[in-house]
């Protein structure tokens, strides 16, 4: 089954976290909180762990993100963790990985499993897809 949403970024809280012991590389490490909501065949909001090596000036960089998302699934009510990555020259999104966390599924979600993407379309509304079974 395919359930398709936009969503918005309610928060983006950069952390003071960094990774020990330090090590000096091209581009800085950061760990940041953010809140998005979801509207369409996904509603709900997720809380994510975000890390990325990213230069803010060119938009070049990589992250990789960790989501825990309540809400429903073509009305299907529950929780559950999905992680996604991806990689950017400033322009493009290249080496994307999405994938719903085996096990993580609660309520009217146990057992989900599958894989998903995200887009951003060029007027910015951003877009999420999970291609999920249950069961």
């Amino acid at each position: 089954m395919r359930a398709t949403a936009t969503f918005t970024v309610k928060a983006f809280v950069p952390t003071e976290l960094k990774p020990e012991p330090a090590v000096s590389t091209g581009l800085p490490v950061g760990v940041a909180t953010m809140e998005k909501h979801f509207e369409g065949e996904v509603v709900g909001r997720s809380a994510t762990l975000f890390t990325a090596a990213f230069d803010q000036s060119t938009g070049v960089g990589t992250y990789v993100a960790m989501e825990s998302f309540e809400g429903s699934l073509q009305g299907r009510e529950g929780a559950f963790n999905f992680v996604h990555s991806a990689t950017t020259s400033g322009s493009d999104r290249t080496a994307e990985f999405f994938t719903i966390v085996p096990s993580s599924g609660i309520g009217e979600l146990v057992g989900i499993s599958g894989a998903g993407g995200m887009a951003v379309d060029a007027d910015g509304t951003h877009r999420i897809w999970f291609d999920y079974q249950l069961g």
